[in-house]
């Protein structure tokens, strides 16, 4: 191939993550949320060919992990999911006349904490729940409102945390790009790909995250690069898609 068909080549791959991520959040939430992904990722894409030229790796990595941070995945995303017909697909294909579902779940407003770890407790459902999960999937608008029943839980605060933090670090991005510091806000950019699990996994593994995110920034006001396990981590996180 030659390099100007593979630059066509990446820019139609990129334009098609950044579509494919923005329609995940319109089924998410909606489209005023996809926009706003739209247009922070616009953003960092423009400064990246104005300061950088062809690389688009910082792009790439945002339009991963700010996705990431967006679409995280409460209690009206895991009810989205299961009642929006794949579940129940997947479940048909594997199984045959007269079955009954389970579901072991910890809902945050009705599951008891276990008296040794502190932790939510999961106990088993019935069919029953689907009805639930379609319900709370069609009240998806009600996320990050006042209505928002799950809003004050430790968990969507963190969610709600990551957010602002990673919305911080893009205007940090945009406004301070250079050729000398393009490793550490690659490094900045591919932070959420260090934040894993749920619960008190979740916070913890955010925590760390902060810590190594300092890091980063102190480089940055010093003029230092990153580490090359820092370089190696966001090279990384360049290669896994995200399953949606």
């Amino acid at each position: 191939m030659s390099p100007e068909g593979a630059e066509r080549s990446e820019s139609h791959s990129l334009d098609e993550l950044i579509d494919h991520r923005a329609a995940c959040l319109v089924e998410y939430q909606d489209a005023s949320y996809a926009q706003r992904y739209r247009e922070r990722v616009s953003r960092v894409r423009q400064i990246e060919s104005q300061h950088i030229g062809d690389r688009t790796a910082l792009t790439e990595a945002v339009a991963r992990n700010y996705f990431k941070v967006l679409a995280y995945k409460d209690e009206f995303e895991v009810a989205r999911l299961y009642a929006n017909g794949d579940f129940e697909r997947r479940v048909a294909e594997h199984f045959e006349g007269d079955y009954s579902l389970r579901f072991h779940l910890a809902p945050p407003l009705l599951a008891r904490r276990d008296p040794a770890t502190g932790l939510p407790r999961k106990s088993s459902y019935g069919p029953w729940v689907m009805t639930a999960f379609r319900l709370l999937a069609r009240l998806k608008g009600l996320r990050g409102t006042l209505l928002d029943p799950f809003a004050h839980s430790q968990d969507r605060k963190l969610d709600l945390q990551l957010i602002a933090a990673y919305e911080t670090g893009l205007d940090t991005v945009t406004a301070r790009l250079s050729e000398a510091n393009y490793d550490v806000m690659l490094a900045l950019a591919s932070l959420p790909e260090q934040i894993r699990g749920f619960g008190h996994v979740k916070r913890a593994s955010y925590g760390a995250a902060m810590v190594m995110r300092d890091s980063y920034l102190a480089a940055l006001h010093a003029g230092r690069r990153v580490s090359g396990d820092a370089k190696t981590a966001a090279a990384e996180s360049e290669e896994v898609e995200e399953t949606s």
